[in-house]
């Protein structure tokens, strides 16, 4: 890929990305760990996996608007009009269409070539560890869900039994399945090195959390003792 074809899409990709949990440097964080995958396989084409990477997220900003929207179809579409319209082949532009299609984790597409498979490595192993942690909860706090739950008794809901949005159940639904999903080796042992501090973090909230509700609530039973009246 020319240089100046790589600017060109980054000033088109830049425009879409309002997103604090999925900004520009998502984007580039996908096409690196994207970039680092590919030289552990064979037969992949760069040109469409750098398209692909730049472009995966650009259906955001639309699916925010209209939550029934999917961001992955939507920016699929868009990213086939902006190939076609910027000279690509039908072939590529559709084959960049389908990489980015098929890379969201909820979605009943599964990726099918190699550069499909790749990015959907890449974006998965940046909702891993820390970092995937840290945007997990900046995309929480935009949509306006909490850290977590607490039941008619105030007791802590965790996440592993109930459907109420949170961060905790967020994890358990999503973050700590991650880690035996992906295609390829190399995004497996990236993957599988940032794991530990995910569950560390998970694992500390509850820590904290819980020792304090359980506490609170008896001191609170304590100065509300009806026997003093």
């Amino acid at each position: 890929m020319k240089r100046s074809q790589f600017i060109h899409i980054e000033a088109f990709m830049s425009q879409f990305m309002k997103d604090s949990a999925h900004d520009i440097e998502h984007i580039y964080r996908v096409l690196y760990f994207a970039l680092d995958i590919a030289k552990h396989e064979k037969d992949v084409n760069m040109d469409i996996l750098i398209s692909a990477c730049l472009l995966h997220d650009i259906g955001r900003q639309k699916q925010f608007e209209n939550p029934k929207l999917c961001h992955a179809k939507v920016g699929s579409e868009m990213a086939y009009a902006f190939c076609i319209e910027n000279g690509y082949s039908q072939e590529d532009a559709t084959h960049v269409k389908e990489c980015i299609a098929s890379h969201r984790f909820r979605a009943n597409q599964p990726p099918q070539s190699i550069e499909a498979k790749i990015l959907f490595d890449a974006d998965k192993i940046d909702v891993c560890g820390s970092i995937g942690i840290a945007r997990t909860l900046f995309y929480n706090a935009n949509i306006g869900e909490p850290l977590y739950f607490v039941d008619d008794n105030r007791n802590i809901l965790d996440g592993t039994h109930d459907d109420h949005p949170s961060f905790l159940h967020e994890y358990n639904y999503k973050l700590k399945h991650l880690y035996d999903k992906f295609y390829t080796k190399r995004a497996t042992q990236i993957a599988n090195e940032r794991q530990a501090h995910a569950i560390a973090f998970y694992e500390s909230i509850l820590s904290e959390v819980i020792p304090t509700y359980e506490n609170g609530k008896k001191l609170v039973a304590e100065i509300l003792d009806d026997t003093h009246e």
